[in-house]
């Protein structure tokens, strides 16, 4: 009896194991016929999607494609202008061929297009911005005035030792971007981070040592971007001063309301800020003092010291998209910085100093110039002379937007003409126009 008994316990512990062991292979199989159903059902979707984009390609596809093709027929076009040119050289023909436009600037993006006319033409373009830049700065012996100044460099070792000096205000937030992405920052988070751009760039690329920054530039690709002096120092004032809006160089405003703004005037004061012709007469007696400027509006030729330090590349804003890709593929970073998806506009604006108008500066530079008078003018253009001359830019149009004579001359010759009598005047008007001659002649010469 006892034997049976025993017999049937362990029958029934082995038809237990037998039972889960069943059980378990069950569902170990059902588990398997799902993965296999989905992966089946994954692979039915890619194909259909892959057939549908080839059927129908998407909206930016075609606009590439467009862009693509305008290339190829603009670089026709100018193939046959030129050689068009070279024809009636040859044959001594009077036609004269009519030269077609160079093809536009690209949008930093993978699939530009590479040609060796587009590269050959920004290379001749860059070598005689350094020709000049170098005549320019022999002829006034600034190497000896500006010695190296590696304040505002960023050094970037690990990717064929790219160096970079930063002019606030001339397209800088751009490359910002990119020395960031050139650290090893996440572009998701660069996106979204509240941090400033220059902050977080300065925690991996710290300001060089002068002697490190000599001791590297011989062997490295160095570039800066420059703009129209007078237009970088609007564009500044414009985000940083007008209407006292900027938390940071609010204090800087009612500074100089305080000591420039004739109080009689009346008008709010000083909540509205500075006007530009306060800031303008502010540049002037800091220049005078011998005072650092800001970095946002310091002249070029002391705050980056082309002079001195010998660019590889002098990048402009108004071909800003031309050059950076340049300087891209010559570094050999096109697989890290061409294509990087845009940040939002958002985000532009607030890294980039844009204008709260999104009104670039150059496009209302007349309407501020025309609230200074000459003889500032001439003051101010002591300060970025040098600036204008080094980077090839024209400083005599501004005299055709501002007022030809200052406020106290207007004033005194008011007083002058109603004083005195009829006769007087009469014979006062050839020395009123000799005076007015000799302002004018004086002021030539000093600009």
């Amino acid at each position: 009896m006892i034997i049976r008994l025993r017999y049937g316990r362990r029958l029934q512990t082995y038809l237990k194991i037998g039972a889960c062991v069943l059980v378990g292979v069950c569902y170990f199989a059902f588990l398997y016929r799902e993965s296999l159903n989905a992966y089946e059902h994954r692979e039915r979707a890619t194909a259909a999607e892959l057939e549908a984009d080839a059927a129908e390609p998407s909206k930016q596809q075609l606009k590439l494609k467009r862009q693509q093709m305008q290339r190829q027929r603009l670089l026709a076009q100018l193939q046959a202008a030129q050689a068009g040119t070279t024809g009636t050289n040859a044959t001594g023909s009077s036609a004269t061929a009519v030269a077609a436009p160079l093809p536009p600037a690209s949008t930093l993006n993978p699939v530009y297009e590479y040609s060796e006319e587009l590269h050959s033409s920004t290379e001749r373009e860059l070598q005689r911005r350094r020709e000049h830049l170098a005549a320019v700065c022999e002829r006034y012996k600034l190497q000896e005035k500006y010695p190296p100044n590696p304040w505002e460099f960023f050094v970037s070792p690990g990717h064929n030792n790219l160096v970079w000096c930063n002019v606030f205000k001339a397209a800088s937030s751009t490359w910002m971007y990119y020395f960031n992405v050139l650290a090893g920052y996440d572009v998701k988070y660069l996106q979204r981070t509240e941090t400033q751009p220059l902050e977080l760039a300065r925690k991996r690329f710290p300001r060089p040592e002068l002697a490190e920054l000599m001791e590297l530039l011989p062997s490295a690709l160095s570039f800066l971007f420059v703009r129209d002096p007078f237009e970088r120092i609007l564009s500044a004032y414009r985000n940083k001063l007008e209407g006292n809006r900027n938390t940071f160089y609010k204090a800087l405003g009612t500074k100089i309301v305080h000591r420039f703004r004739n109080h009689s005037q009346g008008g709010p004061w000083p909540r509205c800020g500075p006007t530009f012709e306060e800031f303008v007469r502010f540049l002037i007696a800091e220049h005078g003092a011998g005072k650092r400027f800001d970095e946002h509006w310091a002249p070029i030729y002391s705050f980056c010291t082309p002079c001195s330090v010998n660019f590889t590349i002098i990048g402009k804003t108004e071909t800003f998209q031309r050059d950076s890709e340049f300087i891209i593929r010559q570094a050999g970073l096109e697989t890290l910085l061409l294509g990087l998806g845009k940040l939002p506009q958002r985000k532009q604006r607030r890294i980039g100093n844009q204008a709260r108008s999104g009104i670039k500066s150059e496009a209302v530079v007349e309407r501020y110039f025309a609230d200074i008078d000459r003889s500032t003018l001439d003051q101010l253009l002591k300060i970025y002379r040098i600036d204008f001359e080094l980077f090839d830019y024209d400083y005599r149009k501004y005299y055709d937007m501002v007022h030809p004579w200052s406020l106290e001359q207007s004033t005194a010759g008011t007083a002058a003409a109603a004083a005195a009598a009829a006769p007087a005047t009469t014979s006062a008007a050839p020395a009123v126009a000799a005076a007015g001659a000799s302002g004018s002649t004086q002021g030539s010469a000093a600009a």
